[in-house]
């Protein structure tokens, strides 16, 4: 573990996986809750949680790289369901890099209980993580200049839907009509780091 200051009163803390990433978000924000810990913001990332806000910093840092941190605790909140049609087009594509046929692509994926481990590139866009490591794929040699808003996408170890048009390099296999972001809603987001998601398939006709 790796903590940098950043700014005037931040810290980055570096780790050297999402688990572990993940893992010391959730510790972090124990440490608030019960209030040992003071601090504005907390924003964990792929491998990296920064914190914001912090009144002594150059004491958490030395707290932090000291000591280990404890496994995250088992996920307490409800699981979100999103409705998904598998009905992308790159769903063939996918198969091919997994082995199986599109069919099995939708089983497995559905078959999944994902996490969001952070968020990032557009409001409301959750990484989420969960498939085995040997489900990874690459990213589209080309991107595409706009994906539709509600495209359940692949990219790497992680699934995403998009939450809006953007344009975007992911694999897509399939489509929810789920607003993961509205502005009007209380959180506006639908994931958060930590949220449990699953994909139901529902039937494309």
């Amino acid at each position: 573990m790796r903590a940098l200051p950043v700014g005037d009163d931040a810290l980055l803390v570096e780790v050297s996986s999402g688990e572990e990433a993940q893992a010391l978000h959730a510790e972090l924000l124990r440490r608030r809750a019960e209030g040992s810990l003071s601090v504005r913001e907390i924003v964990p990332a792929a491998r990296t949680v920064l914190l914001d806000g912090l009144a002594d910093r150059a004491r958490l840092a030395s707290d932090l790289t000291a000591s280990e941190v404890p496994s995250a605790p088992p996920r307490a909140r409800d699981v979100v369901e999103l409705p998904v049609r598998y009905d992308g087009p790159d769903l063939a594509e996918v198969a091919g890099h997994w082995g199986v046929s599109p069919d099995e692509v939708a089983r497995i994926h559905a078959a999944t209980e994902f996490t969001v481990a952070f968020c990032g590139f557009a409001p409301g866009f959750g990484y989420l993580t969960g498939l085995p490591p040997h489900y990874d794929v690459p990213r589209r040699a080309t991107p595409r200049t706009a994906v539709p808003a509600g495209a359940v996408a692949l990219a790497g170890p992680y699934t995403g839907v998009y939450p809006r048009s953007s344009p975007g390099g992911w694999q897509l296999i399939g489509t929810t009509h789920t607003v993961l972001w509205d502005h009007t809603r209380v959180p506006a987001a639908l994931l958060s780091p930590g949220t449990r998601v699953r994909f139901v398939p529902v039937s494309s006709s």
